[in-house]
C-alpha cells in the first residue's frame, strides 16, 4: 500500500513541479521509506527479545495465600539473585483455586505456593489446574518420608517447609506444664469457655483437625468429640489465624492452630508459646507448576528457587520449618524432632470425604 501511494504521488509531483524536482523528492522519499523500515526491524527484533526473556526467564506470576509480606520478600530475593521479574498475586486459597479453574485454556499464572498443606493440591489434581514438575534438590526425596508425605507420588507439588497443627496457648494465662498435650486434653473440665478454634465449615486448617481426629477414632466418636469441644470454646472464628491470635490477645486460654502463627505472635512480644501434641497432622505446605501457565521454563526456576538457602532462609526468619536440612529452624521445631508426632493421613479418604464432612459440620455441630 506504501509502495502505490508513493508511486502515485510521485507522477502527480512529476506533472505538477517538473522531472528536476520529482528526481529530488523521489530521493528524499526512498530515504525516509529505508528509515522506516529498518526502524521497523529492529522493533520486531527488540519485542522478540524481550518477550523471550532469555537472559533471566522471563517475568513469572506467583499465585500464593500466604502472608502477602512474606511472598513479597521471596519474589524480591528472586529477582535479586536471578533476575527478571515476579509479580505476586494473594488472595485466600479457595478464591486462587476458583481463579485457576476459571482461567483453564488461558492460564495467568506460573506457579501457585501455598495454601496450608498439601489438601488444595491433592484436590487441584483431578481439576486438571496443576502439571508436574519436582525440582532437582527434591528428586531423591520419598513421596512419603515418616509418615510425612514429602511430595506428590505422580510430581504435581512437592513441599517447601513444614507446618504443625497443635496448641497455642497465653505463658500469663497458662503454664508449660499445665497446657495441654493431646486433643483429648482439650476436653478437660478446666478449659471450659477458654478455647478457641477454626470453624471447620469455612477453614481449611480446622477442616484438617476434624479429618485427622476421625480417620484415627472413626466418624461417630469424632462428631461425639467436636460436639464436646465446641461446647468447651469462647469462640469459632472462620479465620485459621484467629483463634492464635485470639490467645495472644487474652481472649483464650488456648488456641488451636499452626505452629508458625504462634511463633510470629511470641517474636512480636506477645505472650503466647506452642504445644505440639502427641499425634497430630504434620504437613509439608507444597509449591506446583499451574498447567500451561505462560512461562513454564520461569515458573520450573522459581520452583528451584525455593528450596534454595536463598529462600528457605526467608521462610526460616517468618518462623516456617525450613525443609532444606543446610538451614536451621528459627523454632523449637525441625523435620528431625516432628517425626514421632506425625499422624498417617489417608489421603484418599480425605479427597473422598472433604466436603461431605464441611457440610456435615455445619448440619451437626451448632
Amino acid at each position: 500500500m506504501f509502495i502505490f501511494l508513493l508511486f502515485v504521488f510521485r507522477e502527480f509531483i512529476k506533472n505538477k513541479m517538473g522531472v528536476g524536482f520529482m528526481k529530488k523528492f523521489t530521493v528524499f522519499l526512498s530515504a525516509l521509506f529505508l528509515v522506516l523500515f529498518l526502524s521497523a526491524c529492529a522493533g520486531d527484533d527488540s519485542s522478540s527479545s524481550n518477550g523471550g526473556g532469555d537472559g533471566d526467564g522471563g517475568s513469572i506470576t506467583l499465585y500464593s495465600p500466604e502472608t502477602p509480606d512474606l511472598s513479597k520478600e521471596l519474589a524480591q530475593k528472586y529477582e535479586e539473585v536471578h533476575g527478571g521479574k515476579v509479580d505476586v498475586h494473594y488472595a485466600g486459597t479457595n478464591v486462587l483455586v476458583n481463579q485457576m479453574m476459571a482461567e483453564k485454556g488461558n492460564p495467568k499464572a506460573d506457579v501457585w505456593y501455598g495454601g496450608g498443606g498439601i489438601l488444595p493440591f491433592e484436590a487441584a489434581v483431578d481439576k486438571d489446574i496443576i502439571t508436574s514438575y519436582i525440582p532437582e534438590n527434591a528428586e531423591d526425596w520419598e513421596v512419603v518420608e515418616n509418615g510425612i508425605k514429602m511430595k506428590h507420588e505422580d510430581g504435581y507439588y512437592v513441599g517447601a517447609e513444614m507446618f504443625v497443627l497443635g496448641f497455642a496457648y497465653n505463658t500469663e494465662l497458662v503454664s508449660e506444664e499445665e497446657a495441654p498435650k493431646t486433643w483429648e486434653d482439650l476436653l478437660d473440665p478446666k478449659w471450659e469457655g477458654k478455647i478457641q478454634f477454626p470453624n471447620p465449615a469455612a477453614s481449611g486448617t480446622a477442616t484438617l483437625m476434624v479429618l485427622s481426629y476421625m480417620m484415627q477414632h472413626g466418624e461417630e466418636e469424632g462428631w461425639e468429640y467436636f460436639q464436646a469441644l465446641a461446647d468447651q470454646a469462647n469462640s469459632i472464628p472462620d479465620s485459621g489465624s484467629g483463634p492464635t491470635k485470639g490467645a495472644a490477645m487474652g481472649e483464650a486460654h488456648i488456641a488451636v492452630g499452626f505452629d508458625f502463627m504462634a511463633y510470629e505472635h511470641k517474636n512480636n512480644g506477645e505472650t503466647v508459646d506452642f504445644i505440639v501434641p502427641e499425634k497430630t497432622p504434620i504437613l509439608v505446605n507444597p509449591m506446583t507448576l499451574v498447567k500451561d501457565g505462560p512461562n513454564p521454563e520461569g515458573g520450573k526456576k522459581f520452583m528451584d528457587f525455593m528450596l534454595s538457602e536463598d529462600a528457605q532462609e526467608i521462610l526460616a526468619d517468618w518462623y516456617h520449618i525450613p525443609i532444606n536440612p543446610d538451614v536451621e529452624s528459627k523454632t523449637p521445631l525441625t523435620l528431625d524432632n516432628l517425626k514421632e508426632n506425625a499422624v498417617d493421613l489417608d489421603i484418599d479418604w480425605v479427597n473422598e470425604n472433604y466436603d461431605r464432612i464441611r457440610d456435615e459440620w455445619k448440619a451437626n455441630i451448632n
